[in-house]
């Protein structure tokens, strides 16, 4: 994905807004040599790994996030990849095989979040039996 240089100031602001204004950044990866592997492994679930990957991410974040705000912080979830992903890696020196799923800025709280709205519970969940 690339971003035309007259779009990007205004997307590289956002970013260092976010990033620079907080006290660190989480960024969550997915190794895709193990994904690979459990692949070969298991071929019979082969399709299902890369999803249960993103799944595994995603548990990760909810709990780091929960356990962020328990300690008072704020935090965001941010998908600024694939836009970010050769910076970050080059930065960090990070294996090519490690795949840059989210990052999540934490840092003193700027605001209460804002409300958000739902759907009925009934319309979104069943209960089968």
């Amino acid at each position: 994905m690339r971003i035309v240089p007259e779009k990007f100031a205004q997307t590289e602001q956002k970013i260092n807004a976010s990033f620079q204004s907080g006290y660190g950044t989480i960024l969550y990866y997915e190794d895709q040599s193990v994904v690979r592997g459990l692949q070969e492994k298991f071929p019979s679930y082969a399709d299902n790994f890369p999803i249960w990957s993103e799944q595994t991410n995603g548990m990760h974040q909810l709990t780091l996030w929960t356990a962020l705000e328990d300690a008072g912080f704020g935090a965001s979830i941010q998908h600024y990849n694939p836009l970010i992903d050769g910076v970050v890696a080059k930065e960090f020196q990070i294996h090519p095989d490690w795949k840059l799923r989210a990052q999540m800025p934490f840092g003193v709280p700027a605001a209460e979040p804002q409300e958000k709205t739902f759907e009925p519970l009934d319309k979104r969940l069943r209960f089968l039996k």
